[in-house]
């Protein structure tokens, strides 16, 4: 489970109330169910109008992502490419289709299938690239859905501000709840701010990380199906790929391998 979502949230919850707090009011005040209402279902009902059902339900649920670790260990992708080209290079390439019963991951195993088959190596790579594309382009459109969401936040927000002041000014013969009235006004502002900064925001940039991260192992696959295909020496496989990795993750894997030995 990944606790920074969870830590932004609270850490952003806390610094408003204490903020609150500090300046000596209360919270009651800044909980207005209709101004919630205007801003929330507002916002889901401009998002609806400009996503189809499917890709709204999709994208929504992509949310629950931000609360887990996603499986993509780099380093372990590498080593399991080069224990795959290991077994080629010592029992052949159609020894991988045995191997390839054993992945959990589908674009790998995609990708073995295809060099067992003798595909030639510029189609592999081209099918492989296809398919990564239409993965990033999904990718993009839930990132997207994000992104849009957190700009119809704050302009719901003052959709009900201006509710809230036609309501006031229609009512300026009534002085003692003129006050109350106008604090009120500013909530929807304030809640759809909230939706933008806290929720939305961050939401897209955390899910633009995971994307990034998911692109770069799947073109390490690549590079590996590729030069296992090509023959390659699985030194020289394993000094490609980790041309993927910073220079410190590098120098942090040499460490380890050589007190393995």
């Amino acid at each position: 489970m990944d606790i920074t979502t969870i830590i932004g949230l609270i850490v952003a919850l806390a610094a408003m109330y204490l903020g609150i707090w500090g300046s000596g009011g209360a919270v009651p005040p800044f909980l207005d169910p209709p101004s919630f209402f205007i801003v929330v279902v507002g916002s889901l009902s401009s998002m609806i109008a400009t996503y189809s059902i499917p890709e709204f339900v999709r994208s929504l649920k992509a949310f629950g992502l931000l609360f887990k670790n996603p499986a993509m260990d780099i380093k372990a992708i590498i080593l399991k490419i080069i224990e795959l080209s290991n077994v080629a290079r010592k029992e052949g390439l159609l020894s991988l289709e045995e191997a390839a019963s054993d992945l959990d991951d589908p674009f790998l195993k995609k990708g073995i299938l295809l060099i067992v088959d003798g595909t030639d190596p510029d189609l592999v790579r081209g099918i492989m690239e296809t398919e990564l594309v239409s993965i990033e382009n999904r990718h993009k459109k839930v990132i997207g859905f994000w992104e849009q969401l957190g700009l119809y936040g704050p302009s719901w927000g003052m959709i009900g501000t201006l509710l809230g002041l036609i309501t006031a000014l229609g009512n300026l013969d009534d002085v003692e709840t003129l006050g109350p009235t106008m604090a009120m006004c500013f909530i929807t502002t304030l809640y759809g701010s909230m939706q933008a900064n806290i929720i939305c925001q961050p939401a897209a940039g955390k899910l633009k990380g995971q994307n990034d991260t998911e692109m770069m192992i799947k073109e390490i696959m690549i590079e590996g199906l590729l030069s296992i295909q090509a023959g390659e020496n699985p030194r020289v496989i394993e000094e490609k790929l980790k041309s993927f990795l910073a220079p410190s993750e590098r120098t942090q894997e040499e460490a380890t391998d050589e007190g393995g030995e």
